[in-house]
């Protein structure tokens, strides 16, 4: 018998499940980071699943177990995540990673994301993006910079990868699987943004490398791209 699988939540399953006190990943010790990630990953969507079946070449079982049973399933389940679940999976990194300081610090999502996609389950980086005809670059989330925009003052995921992309002159290389996208924040002390609307759908057309688009005079397949 394999391990038990509760399936993501969905329209009014999650609203009737996630919603009102004692709900998502208790946060404890620096905890936010992980928290934010793991609930964005998994409480609403199954494209990461295998991560947490999947036998892969590097795949440490234990934190896969911890993962699953420990902090996806409950919250599947109940809408809740104890502190002491989030801390069993940091111990495990802390244990598995280069770094210590899992346990007690706050730390960037992609140092996070990095370390348990790609040391302790073995998987293929999500992202294939290129900057301005370099050699392509592979990784697992990508993090919008942006300098400050005075005509954005509520933005939408959409404008914010879209500028961030443009800024950066980068493109994706394929459709990836799954797009991870980490939000500008600045800290406790300045917030570039005070709220970002959510893009239920995210048009990355612009943001393909070659792909074919309208030119936006005539209407044929454009043959030259202006940013």
């Amino acid at each position: 018998e394999g391990p038990e699988s509760f399936p993501p939540l969905r329209n009014e399953a999650a609203v009737r499940v996630l919603q009102g006190q004692m709900k998502g990943i208790q946060g404890h010790c620096n905890s936010c980071y992980m928290d934010a990630a793991l609930f964005s990953l998994f409480s609403c969507t199954s494209v990461l699943d295998s991560m947490l079946f999947m036998p892969f070449p590097l795949c440490d079982r234990n934190v896969q177990g911890i993962l699953r049973d420990e902090i996806v399933n409950p919250l599947r389940r109940t809408g809740f995540v104890r502190a002491s679940s989030v801390m069993h999976l940091r111990e495990q990194l802390t244990d598995k990673g280069q770094c210590s300081s899992f346990t007690n610090a706050e730390k960037d999502p992609e140092e996070f994301l990095n370390l348990i996609m790609q040391q302790i389950l073995g998987i293929e980086p999500l992202l294939k993006l290129q900057s301005g005809g370099q050699k392509e670059q592979e990784c697992y989330c990508y993090q919008i910079f942006m300098d400050k925009q005075e005509d954005l003052v509520v933005p939408d995921v959409q404008q914010l990868v879209e500028r961030s992309f443009l800024s950066s002159d980068l493109k994706l290389v394929e459709i990836p699987s799954c797009f991870i996208i980490q939000m500008p924040r600045f800290g406790k002390e300045y917030k570039m943004f005070s709220k970002i609307i959510p893009s239920l759908e995210l048009d990355i057309t612009d943001l393909l490398l070659d792909s074919p688009r309208e030119c936006c005079l005539c209407g044929d397949v454009a043959t030259l791209e202006c940013s």
